[in-house]
Order: structure tokens, then C-alpha cells, then sequence
């Protein structure tokens, strides 16, 4: 049985008015924070401009700041692997761990290892894996999977959580946050202190100093990177940054667009393994520089979508994420950063994803690096229609479209027959089930029957007076 499509995954959650709800508070909660942490940032407009020419300006440098940063990270006695695909990244994470014999590991949240499918190649190995930022823990134990990339359990509220807890942890109902809190705190404890392999991502990596920079609110993240014998940590390569000093610049936007903060609670720089006996911190510190096709979208034209800083925001300004949850897109990240990183990607499993869009400019608004992602959204619906892959209905109708479109008096007439036949079908100023290609549009909604005067009408008689 083949996995549903895109459109119908779509059908399966917009009606779903619990999850609507769930994303809805969340989301609106996150944008009247970051406007407040935002406001507090002096000159933020030209922080933002700043960030997005660094972040612009390295993508060509990606492979330069790698170099760099394996020379500068190997001085510090950080071991660094290079993974071209997803299958060469579980590959080396499994041989660090038989090498060492490491069975037991604690993860930090990281969205490369989602991207990956890190866990269950760890699991299939014979390792136990335990998540450790609340929302993957809880993602972990329903079996489910993120559908947001700051909170990953935003589909669900705490009465769900709740439930998860109890069937799964065999401990009574609550939908106190606070204890559910204490429940969690209580099991994973045990898990720090039993595990011999940290696993992280991490938000930026310093190709001048070879420091990786995590940023947190739980502080997990510490206990992940110091407690265990032998740290790994998977590390986009777009996520190298020239400097400590450029890491900072983007650390004074993440937390504010990502949670409304004007700083997360732990800001951790991991510089190496302990050099002594008497030193804290893991025996051995790898670093996997995971590729997966971000070098041929660096080529490609849309190599922007390399300087998101996976800040979250998009997400939470997009109408279509709020109506169709993260879970429907069918990639590691979904959202307009989604749409555009996986449909850059060689391939088409996701070039549908584009058309989802409504091309309203919430998310260039609201991106703190300014990324063009409405622009990016355009290009993937044209190489769509360029490969020959658009639906032929959707090719007619757009022909269709231009030739009555580029005709004035042919529109005005289409016009004015158009909106004579679809008030005959409309029920109280409403039509239900539209006809033809509009009864799709009207599966989920009610459509308004057209006016009688169109705008161009009343424009028209204003002009004459």
C-alpha cells in the first residue's frame, strides 16, 4: 500500500478543529512574544539586514568553512567525520558506538538526527536510545514524530500529554504541566546517569575557533554533551558560521523569533574533549558534518533556504501550517522552510508541497534573516511546470486562465457570465459545492457568491464622474 499523497494528507487534518486549536495558541502566543523581544533589540532592522548578508555570503564558502573548521575542531581533539547522505551519517554514529562499546544513549533535541532517521538505525543496532528535551521525549514514547521544529508537540495538549504518560509510563492521568514536568524529570534522570553515548545537533558550528554553540531552555543539552564517555553530534554544514563573533550576531535574533526571549536560559559552547583526569566533560567529542544534499542546493537556485537559522517563525506565521499542522508536509521539517528545503532537494517526492502555498509574504516578514521564501516557493512551482509535472488539469486551467486574463473585453464577459451562473447556485449568498475545479476549494469551505456590481464595475463609474 502506498503512503498517502500530499493532498491527502491535507484532507485528513484541515478539518481537524483540535489540532487548530492547539497550533493557534501556540502560534499566536510565539509572535506577540518575539514582537516584545523583538522591540527590546536596539537597531533590529539592521541587525537583521547584518545577519542575512553573513548567512548570504557563506553559502558559497560552505565547503571552505568545513575545511576550516575540521583543522581548528582536530586542534582542540574533537574527531570530525564527513557524511555525504543520511546513510553515511547513521553509518559512522553505529561505528563510533561498536568501537567503543557504547549501548545506552541520551539525545538532544536535534532535527538533523530527525532528518536522518538517526533513532531507529541506533535502535536497529542494538542500542538504547532515550530522548531528552520534553517535547521528543513525549514524541518518543506516542511513537510520533515532531511536527514543529522549536516544539514538537505542538499538535497536542496537555490533556494528551497526559494520556501518552499514562498508557505508556504506567502512572496516573494528570494534566498538571508541572507534574508532568516531574514525571519526565524522574525517569530521565536515570537515563543521564545510566548512558555512555551523548547525542546532539547543534544551532552553529565556528570554523575559526572550532566551537559548536547549542542553545537550550531545559538544560538537557549539558547533561547530553558532558555527562556520557563519548559525545557525537550531528552538524548540518549549514550551520558552520565563520566566527564566534558571527554566532553571536545570529544568537541575538534565534531566541527572540524561536520563543519570544531575549536569550534562551543556556547557551552551551562545546570546545573538545576533557584534557585531563580531572576534568569534566566526555572522554571523546565527534563531530558528523552531515551534507544530505545541501551542497547540490547550494548550486541550485535556491540556495538561500541555506541561511535559515531554523528559527521556527515561518511556521508560525504561515495560514497554511496553522490549517494543515506539521505532520501533513511529510518531511523532517515542515512549514515554508519545509516546502522549499525538501523540494530543493534532487528528486520530486516533494514538489508538491510548493503549491500549498498562498504566496502572502507573512513568512519574509517575519523571517528574522529576511530569506525570499515566497520567491523560492515561485521557483519550485515553475521548475514544476518546467519538468513536464504539473497535473494537466492544472496546466489547462492556467492556460485557460491567460488567454481570458490577457484579453480585456474576453474577461469582462467571462466575468459577468461567470458570476450570473454561480449566484443562480449559490444558496443564501453561499455556495457549498461549487462546480468543476471550484468544488475542490469547496470540500473544506464555503465560497461567497459573486456581487452582482464587480469592483471594476463601481471603479469604472467612479472614474466617469
Amino acid at each position: 500500500m502506498s503512503d498517502p499523497s500530499f493532498s491527502d494528507r491535507i484532507l485528513a487534518t484541515v478539518g481537524d478543529s483540535h489540532l487548530h486549536e492547539a497550533i493557534g495558541k501556540a502560534a499566536s502566543a510565539l509572535k506577540e512574544r518575539r514582537g516584545a523581544a523583538l522591540a527590546s533589540l536596539p537597531d533590529v532592522e539592521q541587525v537583521r539586514d547584518e545577519a542575512r548578508a553573513q548567512r548570504l555570503a557563506q553559502i558559497p564558502r560552505l565547503e571552505a568553512l568545513a575545511e576550516q573548521f575540521t583543522a581548528s575542531a582536530g586542534a582542540r581533539g574533537v574527531q570530525i567525520h564527513r557524511a555525504g547522505t543520511a546513510a553515511d551519517a547513521t553509518a559512522i554514529v553505529q561505528g563510533i558506538a561498536e568501537r567503543a562499546g557504547l549501548l545506552r544513549a541520551v539525545k538532544a533535541k536535534s532535527m538533523a538526527t530527525e532528518e536522518i532517521h538517526l533513532n531507529a538505525a541506533l535502535i536497529a543496532a542494538g542500542l538504547d536510545v532515550r530522548e531528552t528535551d520534553l517535547g521528543e521525549y513525549i514524541v518518543q514514547l506516542a511513537e510520533d514524530r515532531p511536527s514543529h521544529i522549536i516544539l514538537p508537540i505542538v499538535h497536542l495538549d496537555r490533556g494528551d500529554v497526559g494520556r501518552v504518560m499514562e498508557e505508556t509510563l504506567q502512572v496516573p492521568f494528570t494534566d498538571d504541566p508541572e507534574q508532568l514536568a516531574a514525571i519526565a524529570r524522574r525517569r530521565l534522570r536515570a537515563d543521564f546517569l545510566a548512558a555512555d553515548l551523548g547525542i546532539s545537533g547543534a544551532n552553529f558550528a565556528t570554523a575559526a575557533e572550532g566551537l559548536l554553540v547549542l542553545v537550550s531552555n531545559e538544560g538537557n543539552i549539558r547533561m547530553v554533551t558532558s555527562l556520557p564517555r563519548v559525545h557525537v553530534a550531528i552538524v548540518g554544514i549549514d550551520k558552520l558560521v565563520p566566527t564566534l563573533t558571527d554566532a553571536e550576531r545570529l544568537l541575538r535574533l534565534l531566541p527572540r523569533s524561536a520563543t519570544g526571549q531575549t536569550s534562551t536560559v543556556y547557551t552551551t559552547i562545546v570546545a573538545g574533549p576533557r584534557r585531563g583526569p580531572d576534568d569534566e566533560g566526555p572522554d571523546e567529542v565527534h563531530v558528523v558534518l552531515l551534507d544530505a544534499g545541501r551542497s547540490a542546493i547550494a548550486a541550485g537556485p535556491q540556495s538561500e533556504i541555506l541561511g535559515c537559522i531554523r528559527c521556527g517563525a515561518c511556521l508560525n506565521a504561515c495560514p497554511v501550517y496553522g490549517r494543515i499542522g506539521g505532520h501533513a508536509y511529510g518531511g523532517t521539517y515542515p512549514g515554508p522552510l519545509g516546502t522549499v528545503f525538501h523540494g530543493a532537494l534532487p528528486g520530486d517526492e516533494y514538489e508538491d508541497l510548493a503549491s500549498a502555498c498562498t504566496l502572502c509574504g507573512a513568512c519574509e516578514a517575519i523571517c528574522p534573516v529576511r530569506l525570499d521564501l515566497p520567491g523560492m516557493h515561485l521557483q519550485l512551482r515553475a521548475q514544476t511546470v518546467e519538468r513536464g509535472r504539473a497535473p494537466w488539469r492544472k496546466r489547462l486551467m492556467m492556460k485557460a486562465f491567460a488567454v481570458v486574463a490577457t484579453r480585456p473585453r474576453l474577461f469582462r464577459a467571462v466575468r459577468r457570465i461567470g458570476g450570473w451562473w454561480l449566484r443562480r447556485k449559490a444558496r443564501g449568498g453561499w455556495l457549498s459545492r461549487g462546480p468543476g475545479p471550484i468544488g475542490v476549494w469547496t470540500q473544506t469551505r464555503d465560497l461567497p457568491a459573486p456581487p452582482r456590481e464587480s469592483f471594476a464595475d463601481r471603479w469604472r463609474k467612479r472614474e466617469a464622474r
